[in-house]
């Protein structure tokens, strides 16, 4: 290998230690902290602004809207702020939320068992998401094997969640039928599912 490229290397290798290092502290000063913070509220009343010219569902999907924007950016800015796992759990969470607020308004629009099935849906989303920011929680956790053995624990609890809510949504579609169908939809996501 030529010097220049063990140079390069070096230097390289350097810079991401630097930047790993970095990592591990504040990403920035209180001043920079409360100045975004304060951007994220005046962006907040200017998208919740926008909404007042509509009416109906469109106006409350508008404002769940405007305000999931303002929970994510001010949970996303505490995780930045505070650069810990539980801050960014938290941020994960908020996205979950903020998600899940904004779809169950829009099926709103919905009714009878379309409505349902949207509402179950929306519901399987934010439990999928909640699940997985559990299992990054712990996964993000280095150590010993008491953690290892949590995280495998983590990590069953988060695909049962995911199951259980998947089957929801498969049981809530099957009441669109009747009958035979219906028996057989039903049969069919209880073995899908794992239920009994």
């Amino acid at each position: 290998m030529s010097k220049l490229m063990i140079s390069l290397l070096a230097a390289a290798g350097i810079a991401f230690a630097g930047a790993a290092g970095a990592a591990n502290e504040k990403t920035m000063s209180r001043d920079a902290y409360k100045a975004e913070k304060d951007k994220i509220e005046a962006q907040y009343k200017v998208e919740k602004d926008k909404c007042s010219g509509l009416s109906g569902n469109t106006k409350d999907v508008c404002q769940a809207e405007a305000k999931g924007h303002e929970k994510v950016a001010k949970a996303d800015l505490e995780a930045q702020y505070k650069n810990t796992d539980r801050a960014r759990y938290e941020a994960r969470e908020a996205k979950a939320e903020a998600d899940y607020d904004v779809a169950k308004e829009k099926c709103d629009d919905l009714k009878g068992n379309d409505k349902d099935v949207c509402v179950k849906e929306a519901k399987a989303a934010q439990t999928k998401a909640k699940a997985d920011a559990k299992v990054a929680r712990t996964t993000n956790t280095t150590g010993t094997m008491k953690t290892s053995a949590k995280q495998a624990v983590v990590r069953k609890d988060a695909a049962e969640d995911k199951r259980s809510a998947e089957y929801k949504v498969a049981k809530e579609k099957c009441d669109a039928m009747s009958g035979d169908a219906k028996d057989k939809c039903v049969n069919e996501a209880k073995a899908r599912y794992g239920r009994t």
